[in-house]
């Protein structure tokens, strides 16, 4: 028995054929449809990218008690498991967040790993004074990002100067050289991992010529968080999802090799294939950019999803059920017939797979400090903190942001808090946090997907919204919240 997580970064579900969209050039993902089962109700857990991991990792929220940060000492680690039941690990990743102080802890938990530099601006190839002239950052660059994070990524792409020598091509190359060496193997799992299509969108001309516009501007591949300023017209707006777009027909490329080669080597017949992203991405829908400030509409929380099992061999197919990133973990351990740890709380999908079994009845999902926000499938309610947005507070081990450690400011607020229900007795730091972005403009959301399905109308509706703060409140109680998430949400203490 063998399995394959292909994981892209922020793949959005309405922009691909399976899904309905008919402009966007992904025959591969039209391929994958048709070998695998596609899930249509599948929801983020814990946003962006490395509380989604940790989730990966974990098969429990993150987002309730920690923003972005390592595998702390207490948790469960889905690859790790594994690895100690005799399941051989191996990632294969240009994702530049795995290396950095807040992701430093996850590579190590496979068996073996491998790692495709180049992507958003990483600090790879030095030049003090580089041989070549570096553009003046673009438009949507100079609202948020660092001249010296743009004149790192424009070096990156001098080495890139072809399709194949992008950190993507590299990283589904050494997956498939995986693939082709372990093949007679037992018991292995393999992890693909790709950065793209998050942004930059950089992507070679053969891509872009798929999408061609009227854009006569300056180069623009790298969208900032935030509201659509007033004077981007349609054909701005159009001309970055065409660059997003051309990206995605890249991906789908790559995703082309990977099926070729499950085809090649009849993998199909012994070997699970899950297909996922960690969330979407918003381009210019409801007039925001990106993810984390806005909030956590269906673009960037409804995402695809696609799984192949060969128990039950179950291909061009569709489910219904709610299922969640949290639920791969699980999924994967049953898989191999490993028992799951007591702190996971996803739970496998083999019968959903199979016949469409649900597994709950309702999903939280959200960022740290942000909207918690619930589904049941049809409805989304989305509960907004009451302004200041305090108190919010961080719980780890494990004290580093992104790019950085917790500053010495920041640690002189911390204290020691009494262990959670998956701590596994460990008191944890109680830091002083922070949210992603602003949340003062934001207000508690409902919507009746049914009847609305872009989100264009909130309702309201007291009956329905009472049903979903239930749903809500248990899952929180559920996930061991802090208190003072209840306060910021404005809601009883503990919910009661």
């Amino acid at each position: 028995m063998k399995a394959i997580v292909c994981m892209f970064d922020s793949l959005n579900r309405h922009m691909l054929p399976p899904y309905g969209c008919d402009w966007v050039h992904a025959p591969n993902f039209q391929r994958l449809a048709e070998k695998t089962v596609t899930f249509d109700n599948c929801y983020i857990g814990s946003m962006p990218c490395m509380p989604a991991r940790r989730e990966f990792h974990t098969g429990r929220y993150n987002f309730l008690h920690r923003s972005w940060g390592p595998i702390e000492p207490f948790d469960d680690s889905a690859p790790e498991v594994l690895h100690g039941n005799g399941v051989y690990t191996h990632l294969v990743t240009d994702h530049t967040h795995y290396f950095e102080d807040g992701g430093s802890t996850y590579h190590t938990r496979y068996s073996s790993w491998e790692f495709n530099r180049g992507q958003e601006g990483d600090y790879w190839k030095g030049y003090i004074n580089p041989p070549f002239d570096i553009p003046p950052t673009t438009r949507r660059m100079e609202k948020n990002q660092s001249d010296r994070m743009w004149t790192q990524e424009f070096i990156n792409r001098q080495f890139a100067p072809t399709p194949e020598d992008q950190p993507q091509a590299h990283t589904f190359s050494q997956g498939i050289d995986f693939m082709r060496n372990n093949r007679d193997a037992d018991r292995w799992f393999l992890q693909i991992e790709t950065f793209d299509p998050h942004e930059p969108f950089f992507t070679h001309q053969k891509y872009k010529d798929l999408y061609p516009d009227e854009y006569d501007g300056p180069q623009s591949d790298w969208i900032s968080y935030g509201r659509v300023s007033d004077p981007e017209d349609a054909t701005t707006i159009n001309h970055m999802r065409f660059q997003y777009a051309a990206l995605v027909s890249y991906c789908d490329e790559q995703l082309g090799r990977l099926l070729d080669e499950m085809d090649a080597l009849d993998l199909w017949r012994d070997t699970m294939l899950i297909v996922c992203t960690d969330h979407g991405l918003l381009l210019g829908e409801h007039d925001w950019w990106g993810k984390n400030i806005a909030p956590w509409y269906n673009e960037n929380a409804h995402t695809p999803l696609f799984i192949y099992d060969p128990r039950c061999g179950k291909a061009n197919e569709r489910r219904q059920s709610l299922v969640q990133l949290i639920d791969f973990p699980a999924t994967l351990l049953e898989y191999f017939g490993i028992e799951r740890p007591a702190d996971m709380q996803g739970v496998p999908l083999a019968a959903t797979i199979d016949h469409d079994a649900p597994v709950r009845e309702a999903a939280l999902f959200g960022a740290f400090g942000g909207h918690v926000n619930v589904t049941d499938g049809r409805y989304v309610y989305m509960r907004a903190p009451i302004p200041p947005n305090q108190p919010l507070y961080e719980y780890t081990l494990m004290p580093t942001h992104i790019r950085t450690r917790f500053s010495s400011a920041e640690m002189q607020t911390a204290t020691l808090a009494e262990p959670f229900d998956f701590t596994k007795g460990c008191r944890l730091l109680k830091i002083d946090g922070r949210p992603w972005g602003s949340v003062s403009e934001l207000s508690t959301l409902l919507f009746d997907l049914q009847t609305d399905p872009n989100q264009r109308e909130p309702i309201h509706n007291a009956a329905v919204e009472a049903m979903m703060e239930l749903h809500l409140l248990d899952l929180m109680r559920r996930n061991d919240a802090p208190p003072e998430q209840y306060t910021r949400l404005g809601l009883s203490a503990q919910g009661t």
